[in-house]
């Protein structure tokens, strides 16, 4: 019987990442969709040599304090908001993601979110299941060309230059705002480059969010950046839902202060069934599924098992975010 042990968080989205490492390890597999409760995650930190996660599991500091014997926390995502990363390196615990295995995806998703918003899409499906399509008129369901108009994009990684590459076959002008300036991207795709978020804002017919959830960003569009944006303008998040404040978004909605908002994300997430966002029909929303093709979840969870693996042999990670935890 190996004598390492992995606690995965869930048992039905990557099968074929846990039978790869049953027989390797001894392996300790949640079978419910709903996360862990918080004792059993604190309990499972302590017992395993490792933790293979989704983004809802909460690994704070008291978690990360009182597991003597983790080595490696292997996150199925790309974001680590969920994980206390300081306190993983305090403790000399490795922390691993899975970048570049999912910014296709999630730009195909994006673009789909750009173009269903667009042209009332799911709008007209909506109205068609619900009996009200009853004569030929294109009037109450007339959209917003894509081709030709202006992207914003916040956040400039893998993702958002996945997004800007798609924008570039309609024809699109790109505009954007990140952490640091990309000239490679702005050579190859004629890019445009705001110092500030606010030009990007008023500037936009699309404004898409790509940037990662920390204390900085949380929130980061409120009444105030809203407001910059123009009234025919269309906001798209499929980052994390805390990075837009879900009032402020209500409001501007309800107002048509913008034209509409498409969110893969939410805050809280999931939404609850009575939140007065889901009554809107300028929103459209879905379960948090940018990434959730077959294919990439499948390599997101390779890659996590391989995070564990390399991790508890010593050896280099695929991805490993606190590489400085060894020193610990």
């Amino acid at each position: 019987m190996p004598d390492q042990k992995i606690y995965i968080t869930r048992s039905h989205i990557i099968p074929e990442a846990i039978t790869y490492l049953d027989g390797i390890y001894d392996i300790e597999v949640w079978q419910q969709n709903s996360p862990p409760s918080r004792a059993l995650m604190l309990e499972k930190a302590q017992e395993c040599d490792a933790l293979l996660t989704e983004v809802t599991d909460i690994i704070d500091a008291e978690l990360l304090d009182h597991a003597a014997n983790l080595k490696v926390v292997a996150n199925r995502a790309v974001g680590l908001d969920n994980i206390d990363i300081p306190a993983a390196t305090r403790n000399g615990i490795l922390i691993g993601n899975t970048p570049g295995v999912l910014h296709e995806s999630c730009a195909d998703f994006t673009f789909g979110l750009i173009l269903t918003l667009a042209r009332n899409i799911s709008y007209g499906e909506r109205r068609i299941r619900a009996g009200e399509w009853t004569v030929f008129d294109q009037i109450p369901y007339l959209g917003t060309d894509v081709h030709g108009a202006t992207l914003g994009v916040i956040g400039m990684g893998l993702i958002g230059t996945a997004v800007a590459r798609r924008a570039r076959a309609f024809d699109m002008t790109i505009v954007y705002n990140s952490r640091t300036r990309k000239p490679e991207v702005e050579a190859e795709l004629g890019a445009e480059w705001r110092d500030n978020l606010d030009a990007v804002l008023s500037e936009s017919d699309y404004v898409s969010l790509h940037m990662p959830l920390t204390p900085e960003t949380e929130y980061m569009i409120g009444k105030r950046e809203l407001d910059l944006m123009q009234p025919t303008a269309f906001l798209i998040n499929t980052t994390r839902g805390r990075t837009v404040n879900p009032r402020d978004l209500c409001d501007a909605l309800s107002s048509r202060t913008i034209a509409g908002a498409a969110i893969d994300v939410t805050d809280p997430e999931p939404i609850p069934f009575d939140d007065p966002l889901l009554s809107l029909d300028n929103l459209l929303i879905t379960p948090h599924i940018a990434s959730a093709s077959r294919q990439t979840v499948r390599r997101m969870g390779q890659m996590s098992a391989d995070n564990i693996i390399a991790a508890l042999r010593g050896e280099p990670m695929p991805s490993c975010v606190n590489p400085e935890a060894l020193t610990r």
